[in-house]
This record gives structure tokens, C-alpha cells and sequence, in this order.
């Protein structure tokens, strides 16, 4: 199963949100770091405007190859377009803002 976070602005329009898909193995430690940072990116950064998905492999390894996962943690940006991967823990912000194409304000 998987779990859904999801954080809208009230003035948000639906093509406005990011849709952020996280895919990790169960709590580890990488898997739990990767989630905190990835939630502290969105709440700086894209404060209303985005949806988390967390795909645990451990629960649906099927995913993982349909989705062609390679390594764990790995992030996807879905929306918008186009698709973005970023694998690691999410612990270089500077990097993923780099790599999520956000700009700082």
C-alpha cells in the first residue's frame, strides 16, 4: 500500500501542484533522512503547491520494476514535465533544488 501526503493551497490550480513520487525499502535510515528532506525542501520552497507519493518497495517490489527503479531512496518529479529522477537521501539541498529545477526565492 502505498501512503499519500498531500499538501494543497486553497488558490492552488491543479496544473500548479508538484506531483513528487518518493520510492524507498521500508524505515531505514536513508529511507526516513530522504522523507524528512524531502518535506523540508517542499515546506521552504513549494509551500501549498505539491503532493507526495511514498512507494515502500518492500510492500510492492512490482513498482519498483515497472517504474524502473534502480536504487533506493529515489525521488521522481512528475509534475511538472518533464519527469526528473534524483537517487540518495535528498541531503544536498542545494542539489535537488538544482536537480527538482526550484529556485530559490
Amino acid at each position: 500500500m502505498n501512503v499519500i501526503i498531500e499538501q494543497y493551497s486553497v488558490e492552488t490550480k491543479d496544473d500548479e501542484v508538484w506531483q513528487l513520487s518518493l520510492y524507498i525499502a521500508g524505515q531505514t535510515p536513508k529511507s526516513v533522512r530522504a522523507l524528512a528532506n524531502l518535506r523540508a525542501v517542499c515546506e521552504k520552497h513549494l509551500i501549498g503547491k505539491y503532493k507526495i507519493e511514498i512507494i515502500d518497495l518492500m510492500k510492492t517490489p512490482q513498482i519498483g520494476r515497472t517504474d524502473q527503479i534502480l536504487a533506493i531512496p529515489t525521488l521522481i518529479r512528475k509534475r511538472p514535465a518533464p519527469c526528473v529522477k534524483i537517487i540518495g537521501d535528498l541531503s544536498h539541498t542545494e542539489s535537488v533544488l538544482v536537480g527538482l529545477g526550484i529556485h530559490p526565492k
